[in-house]
């Protein structure tokens, strides 16, 4: 196999086998599926000059032999798609898309074909360390007279794409495609291993509806914030749209006030008029910890009725939790068992089969008594309703776990739900 650490720090010669200097880096085309070895980069007499790839004639034992003397050569000129590997990937930052994790590139694996170098793969074990440093044989002979295997941790470059050219890591060209797939708490779980730069890169190869879940899914405040202070206005304001309500505002809160109302002022109205409702209850009560998200159906519709307008309505998975029956003036009046709604006689008016004890909690209950409502009566969300018994929100167990457990352990609760 052959590696970038076989070049770098070797000797060059030019055709009088004079010695011109030392590898300093190389340098690639990126292209598909492989990156095309373009130049070298050479330093001596205390500066840097790069030079074609096509004047070397051979290399071999740290020394680079080239085809011509050294008055002869000229510089190589730069393409705006080249990468200097040694200086812009090794050492930096990866997916692993097996491992779910971000490893570092420790070296990186080179291959002839016909004439031409590629760069074909990434070495992210310990032996990539090893070599670079000259130690790989002698680690190899430990290793075998231990009976341990010491394998190389290869990934092929076919998998990597640079972020840019001027930040500080790469990742894995599935991120753009295979990452996007993963469950939103993986990438939330990789996005924590990364730099701000990169995070953003992540957020901006996601959909506006994974990009809101993987924010969600995040557990710092901090960090929710610094990514979406990072994108631009337009982008960020549609990632909150595409967020639970209560999430959005949670966030929006933790936020510079300057930069939440301009996050606002791009949101749809519908939107922003849900956030801004929730912004103005206190974080500690149910006002604050609600979503405005729920299903309410009216009390005078038939069950076949009731069953279109949740198709039209299309509720997510945490709001379809309970169908409220409400009437006019949004009192709410019973709940529906999705069940009975299933099996009722199309033309059953709902009133008829709703359940009109409805356990619900007030605007300024705290936490730990919603928790103990939900706890109680074995609830996965509680309606939360106004003096008046009007529907304001819902509270979800996981939302209410979040603010009365460990934060370890509310973690976990989350992911579950």
């Amino acid at each position: 196999m052959i590696f970038l650490s076989d070049f770098l720090n070797a000797e060059v010669v030019d055709l009088k086998q004079h010695r011109i200097g030392r590898v300093r880096d190389l340098i690639v085309l990126m292209s598909d599926p492989f990156p095309r070895v373009t130049g070298v980069v050479l330093k001596g007499n205390r500066r840097l000059r790069a030079i074609d790839w096509t004047v070397v004639r051979s290399w071999d034992n740290k020394e680079l032999s080239l085809k011509l003397d050294e008055s002869a050569l000229q510089p190589h000129t730069r393409a705006d798609s080249e990468l200097w590997l040694s200086r812009q990937v090794l050492d930096k930052q990866i997916v692993d898309m097996d491992g779910r994790r971000v490893v570092r590139v420790n070296d990186l694996q080179l291959s002839q074909v016909e004439g031409t170098m590629l760069l074909v793969g990434v070495d992210i074990g310990g032996r990539g360390l090893m070599r670079r440093i000259g130690l790989e044989g002698m680690g190899r002979r430990a290793s075998a007279a231990l009976g341990l295997d010491w394998p190389q941790k290869l990934i092929s470059w076919e998998a990597v794409d640079p972020v840019k050219s001027d930040v500080s890591s790469v990742k894995l060209r599935i991120a753009h495609t295979k990452l996007a797939r993963l469950h939103p708490a993986d990438i939330a779980d990789i996005v924590h291993e990364l730099g701000p730069e990169d995070r953003s890169a992540v957020f901006a190869a996601l959909d506006d509806e994974k990009a809101a879940d993987t924010l969600e899914e995040i557990d710092e405040p901090q960090m929710q914030a610094s990514i979406l202070e990072r994108l631009d206005v337009d982008r960020a304001s549609d990632i909150l749209e595409a967020m639970a309500p209560d999430e959005a505002a949670d966030l929006l809160a933790d936020m510079p006030q300057e930069r939440a109302r301009q996050l606002l002022g791009k949101m749809e109205e519908d939107e922003a008029e849900d956030v801004e409702e929730l912004l103005a209850y206190r974080q500690d009560t149910a006002g604050g910890l609600m979503t405005t998200a729920y299903v309410g159906v009216l009390h005078k519709l038939t069950a076949a009725q009731a069953i279109d307008r949740l198709r039209e309505l299309e509720p997510d998975a945490e709001s379809i939790f309970y169908c409220y029956v409400i009437d006019e003036e949004e009192h709410l009046l019973g709940v529906l068992s999705l069940r009975d709604l299933i099996v009722a006689k199309p033309e059953t008016q709902i009133r008829d089969f709703m359940i009109t004890k409805v356990v619900s909690v007030p605007l300024d209950a705290g936490p730990r008594e919603v928790a103990e409502v939900i706890s109680k009566y074995n609830l996965l969300a509680v309606p939360v309703v106004d003096q008046h018994n009007r529907i304001q929100g819902i509270v979800t167990v996981d939302d209410v776990m979040e603010r009365v457990m460990p934060a370890r352990v509310a973690g976990r609760r989350r992911r579950l739900f």
